[in-house]
Order: structure tokens, then C-alpha cells, then sequence
């Protein structure tokens, strides 16, 4: 039997909860033709979707071979299978364009937020190195000497990152391969 895990901090605790309510409303507000188009693409992106088009189609040429006595011949050049297997894929792609373009929409969305949490992060680590080192040099600290903390108590501008992002991006470094880190 495995121990329980401790209990995660109340803060930890309502976020979960409040990320679960969030996706319950978000389902909820789902209108009909989004829940259909996921049901049709989760459906059609799982086994039984596969056994079922195994099976039809494996009828369907032994049917057309002959082979299965008491079934006439329907098609035997295949172009019927061939039609609708095209009409299918078309239908199918749609769904699940639609699918990924909801669920691209909802991820940038989530990356917004990121963004602005990581931004409220950033300027509040800031404040605080600049508190600790103002408490550090009044303390006669020896690290509030520290070369790199003018640099640290700089806020980030995040235009200028992106900027800087853009132009690093335009016009890479001589022997800067795609996987290179900008410093």
C-alpha cells in the first residue's frame, strides 16, 4: 500500500480547484457543433474506428472477389470503396481542423496568461533583489557588492526582448546553429 502523499498548501489546493471549474465552464460553454466535431474526431482517432473501417473494407473486397458466397458483386472496380473513402477523408480532415484550430485557440490563450504571470513574476523578483540588496548593503552585506546585481535589479523589458528575439531570429550569428541559445 502506498503512504498518502502530504497535502498540498491551501493556495495549491484553490488553484486546482479553480482550473477545474474553469474547463467545467469552458465545456459547458461549448456550443453544439463544437461538441460534435470533437466527438467525431475523438472517435475517429481511436481503435474501434479503425476495426470498424478493417472489417467494412475487408468485406468489401472479399465481397467483390467473389469470395463471399450468397453477397453479389457491387463493385468490382473498387470505385464506389474508392469515392467514399474519399468523401470520408474530406469530412474527417474538416473535423479535425476544426478541432485543432478550438484547441489552438484555447492554447494561446493559456499562453497569454502564462506570459502575463511570468511578466508579474519577473518585475516582483525584481523588487525583492532590490529590497534584499538595499537591507544587505545597509547590513554591511559583502555580497550587496556583488558585480552582477546592478544587472539583476534591472526590470525586463519585454518589447525589447522580443525585439531583440526578432533581430536575432533575422540575422543569426556566424556559425549559430538553430538549437544555440542567445545570451
Amino acid at each position: 500500500m502506498n503512504p498518502e502523499p502530504p497535502p498540498l498548501a491551501g493556495v495549491l489546493e484553490r488553484n486546482i480547484q479553480a482550473l477545474i471549474e474553469r474547463r467545467r465552464e469552458g465545456e459547458r460553454a461549448r456550443s453544439f457543433s463544437e461538441r460534435a466535431s470533437d466527438a467525431i474526431s475523438r472517435f475517429a482517432g481511436s481503435i474501434p474506428f479503425v476495426v470498424i473501417h478493417a472489417l467494412v473494407t475487408v468485406f468489401w473486397v472479399l465481397a467483390n472477389q467473389g469470395l463471399l458466397p450468397g453477397v453479389p458483386r457491387f463493385d468490382e472496380s473498387y470505385v464506389k470503396l474508392a469515392t467514399a473513402a474519399s468523401v470520408e477523408a474530406i469530412f474527417l480532415s474538416t473535423f479535425v481542423l476544426i478541432t485543432q484550430n478550438r484547441m489552438a485557440a484555447a492554447a494561446d490563450r493559456r499562453a497569454d496568461l502564462d506570459l502575463q504571470i511570468s511578466l508579474l513574476s519577473e518585475h516582483e523578483v525584481t523588487r525583492l533583489i532590490r529590497i534584499t540588496a538595499a537591507i544587505a548593503a545597509r547590513l554591511g552585506v559583502e555580497e550587496a557588492r556583488s558585480p552582477d546585481l546592478p544587472e539583476l535589479q534591472r526590470d525586463v523589458q519585454p518589447e525589447a526582448v522580443l525585439e531583440r528575439l526578432e533581430q536575432a531570429e533575422a540575422h543569426p550569428s556566424p556559425g549559430a546553429g538553430p538549437d544555440d541559445e542567445l545570451h
